[in-house]
């Protein structure tokens, strides 16, 4: 199951995307018979001032206790070391995007070889799993006056969203809290 999660900033997508990966963990476990596999939160967020550590530390709060296993990854996700037949939540595309798009010097690399480098991550990490979530944030529905490099990531994502929209068996936003199915296979 490929499960694409969507959703504005605080709509409570991060908690369910945490909720759906751990059900699918327990319908595979049931399913096989077998023990507990891991759970693996790649974070993808990385912690470089005041406000994304607060964040990171209340994402680590949310998901104590409940046996995920962190993997730090914020570029690059087609060389994770993963163990195989673990569930996979990556959290979040957005984070990601913007890594692989901005050098640390903030100049920006190409959109489309970004773009398609993030997607072979993607099938990377499909090819280690049978259940991947990925959180991801609604940007279509945003106006405002931006940079254009701004312009440019917010339209990268947009159709990276797209694409991924595409791949996944379901597709949910989370609007205040109340998940939205938009797509069922």
């Amino acid at each position: 199951m490929f499960h694409l999660i969507t959703g504005g900033s605080g709509s409570g997508k991060s908690s369910y995307a945490e909720e759906r990966m751990l059900c699918y963990s327990r319908q595979e476990e049931a399913m096989e018979g077998k023990g507990k596999r891991p759970c693996i939160y790649l974070a993808s967020m990385k912690p470089y001032g005041e406000e994304t550590q607060k964040k990171i530390e209340r994402h680590q709060r949310m998901r104590a206790g409940k046996g995920f296993v962190t993997i730090e990854c914020y570029t690059e996700l087609d060389k994770a070391v993963l163990p195989l037949n673990s569930g996979i939540l990556l959290e979040c595309l957005s984070n990601l995007a913007a890594n692989e798009l901005y050098r640390k010097d903030g100049v920006s690399r190409d959109c489309i070889k970004t773009s398609e480098r993030i997607l072979e991550g993607i099938r990377h990490l499909l090819n280690h799993t049978e259940n991947l979530v990925v959180v991801t944030n609604e940007v279509s529905s945003d106006i405002g006056a931006y940079s254009f490099e701004t312009k440019e990531y917010i339209a990268m994502l947009g159709r990276l969203n797209q694409r991924l929209a595409d791949m996944a068996d379901k597709v949910t936003e989370v609007v205040y809290g109340i998940p939205v199915p938009v797509k069922e296979s």
